[in-house]
């Protein structure tokens, strides 16, 4: 494994993450908590571009989860049928919709245990929802930030709830709020899994990884 950067090296690399892109944004569209919550429910093992694709038309009809249960599982099958794994996810949407109505009148609870009790919500989601909504500083650990966290030794681990826990323990808490977008956006557009973009990137003299494509 990676051997994990120094205090200061990481509060370096960071400054330029921030210095590049002050304010960055999580890439699912979203009009409320809830329809959050369905976008990042659906994005599993799919892209995000792929799900903004499919939920723009949905949303329009259905940002509330009786609108939801109001379209019924046919209509809203019907909506998410080019994403990958559908028939599960709807059955998903349409069971948390209900219990959203039956639980919490409606509204999207703001603790990540009862977020996790949710049909299709798993550690992940419930990290983006509460930092993406709720401002919280969770970190929703996925591919792109486990590859960049273990290959840059900015918070290496052997799974995703090591590197969480490395992101929180070893990133100044100044950048806590927006680490994870970081990441995600550096894994995504340039420390990409098969060839990493390591003559353009912004930290390849802080980084540790050894096979750099430079």
């Amino acid at each position: 494994m990676t051997r994990q950067l120094d205090y200061h090296t990481i509060r370096a690399i960071f400054e330029r993450f921030q210095a590049a892109e002050p304010e960055p944004k999580g890439e699912l569209e979203h009009v409320n908590a809830y329809t959050l919550v369905v976008a990042v429910a659906l994005s599993a093992q799919a892209t995000d571009a792929g799900v903004n694709k499919a939920t723009r038309a949905l949303f329009a009809i259905a940002d509330t989860p009786q609108k939801m249960l109001d379209l019924g599982i046919e209509g809203l099958t019907e909506h998410i049928k080019t994403i990958g794994l559908f028939r599960q996810k709807a059955k998903n949407v349409i069971k948390m919709s209900q219990i959203l109505v039956d639980e919490y009148g409606g509204e999207v609870p703001n603790s990540r245990a009862a977020l996790q009790s949710l049909p299709g919500v798993g550690r992940k989601t419930a990290n983006v929802v509460l930092n993406m909504w709720w401002g919280m500083p969770t970190q929703a650990v996925d591919t792109h930030i486990f590859r960049v966290g273990n290959r840059t030794g900015i918070c290496p681990g052997k799974d995703v709830v090591a590197v969480e826990r490395a992101i929180e323990d070893n990133i100044p808490a100044d950048f806590q709020h927006h680490a994870h977008h970081w990441l995600i956006l550096h894994g995504r557009y340039h420390c990409k899994a098969r060839k990493p973009m390591c003559g353009s990137c912004l930290i390849r003299d802080l980084c540790e990884f050894e096979d750099k494509n430079l």
